[in-house]
């Protein structure tokens, strides 16, 4: 394309990794490259192998002290490894400057304003830190931590040229509070390429099999999980739980253990070329976080499977209840059982609403169209 834009995409994380924030960055920038643009991720010295990218990647040098990947703001983070990520930004921009930086998540957008770029910014929100901030472990008092993101939220995105919200209600809660302006915000969700997921005939194995995939963080709700998987135990002695992440199980295995769950649960970690072989041999895929201000890119991978899903209503905006899923009152672990059970002993339902769900993100949720969204945004800061 002879109008193609030269990006900067933010990543203070690793990258590439099988989790939300990450996977949301590798799939738009494979898809705006594919567009015609050169797009350079700007990341940690953290991630996985990447062969065959369509985008470049540079990296901050390597911190041998630093090997966290666990999701959530740690104090090295915020003073040694995101301010090495702005140098990398001014470094990069005087050798050829950027039509756009990219900003995701709060962290891409500090970066990119400590490294003073004149160049617009789009900033990419995918939560509202005062929703998330409490649940992780800072030695701060709870209350504090919800008022600090809630200062955070109302002032950062004021420094961007244009926003993208993944939901509706980012973008509502950003204009409520005085953060963007109304028709500054886009809202552009993630995207899921179901021929990864494609539905193999025969794939389930033998048993009542539940899955869940995604990272460990408080905000997840495994322990509500482990509490409604005890209440389905006492019905269905056979059943399982996989447990697909690259996350310690060292927090939760107490309380399984004390619900006499252990023998019951299989924690593995996996590439995510093996993702769509372990959710295709699953009954029923489970999200139990309660509070989400986006969509769980789990929730879209199940949906490309074709798996019924059980989910607590407070994350499962994508869904529709009796139609693509089961949502249940938030925190409702007994209900969170029954939906369950529910599924297990009615295949007809089941596969009615997991071939319901993969034909709705057959149809709304692609990488290729929300990259095309996305360049119209690129185009919009421009123009600002």
């Amino acid at each position: 394309m002879d109008d193609g834009m030269r990006i900067a995409m933010i990543a203070a994380c690793p990258f590439p990794w099988p989790r939300g924030t990450p996977v949301r960055i590798h799939r738009l920038a494979e898809a705006v490259a594919r567009r015609g643009h050169d797009v350079h991720v700007l990341t940690y010295h953290l991630g996985q192998v990447l062969e065959r990218a369509e985008f470049t990647v540079h990296r901050i040098r390597d911190v041998p002290s630093y090997r966290y990947t666990a999701p959530g703001p740690t104090l090295r983070k915020l003073v040694l490894l995101d301010p090495m990520l702005s140098q990398l930004l001014r470094t990069l921009e005087r050798g050829k400057p950027f039509d756009v930086v990219h900003a995701h998540h709060y962290e891409g957008i500090l970066v990119a304003m400590c490294a003073r770029t004149a160049t617009p910014i789009v900033y990419d929100a995918h939560t509202m830190l005062a929703g998330e901030l409490p649940y992780y472990r800072l030695g701060l008092p709870r209350w504090f931590k919800r008022w600090i993101g809630g200062v955070i939220d109302r002032r950062l995105p004021r420094r961007a040229a244009r926003i993208i919200t993944v939901s509706d209600s980012i973008r509502d809660q950003l204009i409520a509070i005085g953060a963007a302006r109304e028709g500054q915000v886009s809202v552009i969700p993630n995207g899921v390429d179901c021929r990864r997921f494609e539905p193999a005939a025969g794939a389930r194995r033998p048993g009542e099999s539940l899955i869940f995939t995604g990272n460990l963080a408080a905000y997840q709700g495994i322990d509500l999980m482990l509490d409604a998987f005890a209440v389905l135990r006492r019905r269905r002695p056979s059943a399982r739980l996989l447990m697909v992440t690259d996350s310690s199980f060292d927090a939760f295995e107490g309380q399984a253990r004390d619900l006499g769950l252990r023998e019951a649960i299989d924690v593995c970690t996996a590439p995510l070329e093996q993702l769509p072989a372990l959710l295709a041999g699953a009954d029923v895929a489970l999200n139990p976080r309660v509070d989400c201000d986006g969509i769980p890119q789990k929730l879209l991978n199940y949906m490309a499977a074709g798996k019924p899903i059980v989910s607590f209503c407070g994350s499962g905006a994508s869904l529709t209840h009796e139609r693509t899923g089961l949502c249940v009152p938030d925190g409702d672990t007994r209900a969170m059982a029954d939906a369950i059970d529910r599924l297990l002993g009615d295949e007809i339902l089941a596969d009615r609403l997991g071939a319901a769900a993969r034909k709705q993100v057959q149809t709304e949720f692609s990488w290729d169209r929300a990259a095309a969204r996305v360049e119209q945004v690129y185009r919009l800061s421009l123009r600002t």
